[in-house]
């Protein structure tokens, strides 16, 4: 019979060096963690249609005070005590920049029926603005919040469309392929209106990916939410019901919160017990598109002993094979990629790591991990992790609950399962619906100790600093590399931007 292992819940660090298993229970007893740089005050700027700024003026209002939990003793909800009181930081409901945007202009660019226009120009009406404050304004903005309508969040999304008797006629004539067919011509291309058709083709039909992508240039850190998310009383269909279905407002509250926080340059807690001088690199791929064939974007995602991190992006070239499903840098790009990381570290901590962990989906090949190999310095020990999700084998207990999160399977020295879903005790709960699927854990590259990268990864499950939960399903290294991508491959190739704090792609 195969042993199994339980990991300890790994603990978080918050106020005056004490820990605890879960966020709220820390920030609420404790605060966040001691550190001279935290912010003593948040300093938010604010862009949407005046009532969308009026929505975000009451809600920054509401959570002054304590937010109440909206089921008595249930273990999953905590009472939110304020903004100040749970992270010692004001927040002013009054924003330091408020920039507003006139409803009929929103109204007039999601009315083009062209996918790529239609984006493009509504997320002008954002970008510029911020890009402006942030060029020409004295006063400095920590983050901004974003406050959408919902008819951005309906018709900004990379299949929305717009109904016939509301599309506007100038802009139906040119598609994708033909404004990059036409630009390519040497007759047409100095034409104005084919040059902006087909510079628009090249940013991706997502309003969020691409409003973030557009302001890394600016180093704006935004959030964006919707109208509905703050004023849900606001919006209600004609019986009276809430319009979308939302969290309950004492886990908005904690939510948007921590996420403001954090973006505004907090730290709110710090996982306890990781080792000095490790980090931890999860890898970021991306296509350009459904068309690109085998051409994608690469990047990195380096994230350090107290769970912050910085984005790398890396070269575009042909990394997808079509044959295995996987995406393989090659040796000369693989060096350049973590040479950039550890040049990233050394900026913040004076010296190489100790230790870097790679992260990634796929089993690392010869070409590439010679040049990670190659870009490390003497003295840091390199290690190869391959993490995803495994549904062939499920542990059952004969009882109203799935098994404990923390539980493992090792098959080998360096090959095992790990639940990093389950039940909480803490929550008296297991927060799913189905049998959990554990995490294959393959140390495929260097040498390591698999109950210690085991342990690594169930507390990089914690340092969601987005949100505020007890802990995710995947470690932050792959939980964003979506995300990530999304953002990197949402602007032109050529716009290449510095390595950046994690927040700006979250």
């Amino acid at each position: 019979m195969t042993a199994l292992w339980y990991i300890p819940e790994p603990r978080c660090v918050f106020g005056y060096g004490q820990s605890m298993e879960h966020p709220k229970d820390g920030l609420t007893a404790f605060g966040p963690v001691h550190d001279h740089r935290q912010p003593k005050t948040l300093r938010v700027g604010a862009i949407g249609t005046p009532d969308g700024l009026r929505y975000l003026r009451q809600w920054v209002a509401s959570i002054q005070g304590a937010v109440p939990v909206s089921r008595e003793g249930d273990p999953k909800q905590s009472m939110f005590p304020g903004f100040e009181a749970t992270f010692k930081c004001s927040w002013s409901e009054q924003p330091v920049a408020s920039l507003a945007i006139d409803p009929k202009d929103i109204d007039e660019a999601l009315r083009h029926a062209d996918g790529h226009q239609r984006i493009y120009n509504t997320v002008g009406l954002y970008q510029s603005q911020i890009a402006r404050y942030v060029t020409e304004e004295d006063y400095p903005v920590d983050m901004w919040f974003v406050v959408i309508p919902e008819s951005v969040y309906e018709r900004g999304r990379p299949k929305s469309t717009v109904p016939m008797a509301e599309r506007t006629n100038q802009d139906e004539a040119l598609s994708r392929k033909q404004a990059q067919t036409l630009a390519s011509e040497p007759y047409f291309a100095f034409l104005e209106e084919v040059n902006k058709s087909a510079e628009m083709h090249r940013y991706a039909r997502d309003f969020r990916d691409q409003l973030k992508g557009r302001l890394l240039a600016s180093r704006a850190v935004i959030q964006v939410v919707r109208e509905t998310t703050l004023a849900p009383h606001a919006f209600t269909r004609p019986n009276g019901a809430p319009a979308r279905m939302l969290q309950d407002p004492v886990d908005i509250a904690w939510n948007l919160a921590t996420g403001a926080f954090y973006k505004g340059g907090g730290q709110p807690w710090r996982l306890d017990g990781i080792r000095h001088g490790v980090c931890y690199l999860g890898m970021v791929y991306k296509k350009l598109d459904e068309r690109s064939g085998s051409q994608a974007c690469c990047g990195a995602q380096m994230f350090l002993s107290d769970g912050d991190g910085l984005v790398f992006k890396g070269a575009v070239g042909d990394w997808y094979s079509d044959e295995t499903r996987e995406y393989h840098l090659d040796e000369a790009h693989a060096e350049a990629l973590i040479r950039k990381a550890i040049a990233g570290y050394h900026s913040q901590h004076g010296e190489a790591p100790k230790e870097i962990f790679i992260h990634g989906r796929a089993r690392f090949n010869d070409a590439e991990w010679a040049g990670f190999q190659a870009g490390v310095p003497e003295g840091t020990a390199l290690v190869g992790v391959r993490i995803k999700r495994n549904g062939l084998r499920k542990l059952y207990r004969d009882d109203r609950y799935t098994s404990l999160r923390g539980m493992a399977m090792p098959f080998s020295e360096r090959m095992g399962l790990l639940w990093t879903l389950g039940f909480v005790p803490r929550l008296q709960t297991y927060q799913g619906r189905e049998v959990p699927n554990p995490l294959l854990i393959d140390i495929c590259r260097g040498d390591a100790d698999l109950r210690t990268v085991m342990t690594d990864v169930l507390a990089l499950t914690k340092v969601n600093f987005n949100a505020c939960l007890y802990a995710d399903g995947m470690p932050v290294t792959l939980r964003f590399a979506d995300r990530v991508g999304r953002v990197l491959t949402a602007i032109p190739p050529e716009l290449d931007p510095p390595p950046l704090p994690f927040r700006h792609y979250i």
